[in-house]
């Protein structure tokens, strides 16, 4: 794989830099050689935060993590993002989608069946009431769930709300 490694408020050491393709370097096994690794460190207030990013055809496989200390960061992301690719090894194969960026040994390998698989065990209908994103945040708020869909006012779409890191919303509005 080839990595892009980049700081944010902190200098990337040689040290960071081994550490990092050791551990990511551990997934060498499910991507191609010519697969795009992309990493950014930073530090904000006490936290040291990690974010990988690997482009894959159809899609990206992306996990951040943000601890006390880089390294223990790194382990953590490494976690992630292996558990991301073994679930959409799954939905490749199911799909029968190319998958140009993993390697033939990895997509060959036998899938334990387990619970991890995609099922849908709920389905619930509910009516819309024209409302702004603000109310919709203090909506979901008041609901204390993580995001809100809700009937944009102004637009006439279908919008949803969602609640982000550091006590701040998202908004999601569609583009056709």
């Amino acid at each position: 794989m080839r990595y892009t490694i980049i700081g944010k408020n902190i200098e990337v050491t040689p040290a960071l830099k081994d550490t990092i393709m050791d551990k990511i370097g551990k997934l060498d096994k499910y991507f191609t050689p010519e697969t795009e690794v992309h990493a950014t460190l930073s530090v904000e207030k006490d936290k040291q935060k990690i974010e990988v990013t690997i482009p894959v055809r159809g899609g990206i496989i992306r996990a951040e993590e943000a601890c006390d200390d880089m390294y223990v960061s790194i382990d953590l992301v490494e976690e992630i993002i292996e558990r991301q690719v073994k679930k959409y090894k799954n939905k490749l194969i199911d799909r029968k989608q190319a998958a140009a960026s993993f390697s033939k040994a990895f997509l060959e390998e036998e899938t334990p069946q387990d619970d991890e698989e995609i099922r849908i065990v709920k389905t619930k209908k509910f009516g819309m009431k024209p409302m702004d994103a603000e109310e919709a945040c203090i909506q979901m708020e008041l609901l204390g769930h993580n995001f809100y869909v809700f009937l944009n006012c102004d637009t006439d779409e279908v919008n949803v709300v969602y609640k982000r890191k550091g006590n701040t919303y998202g908004l999601i509005e569609p583009e056709f």
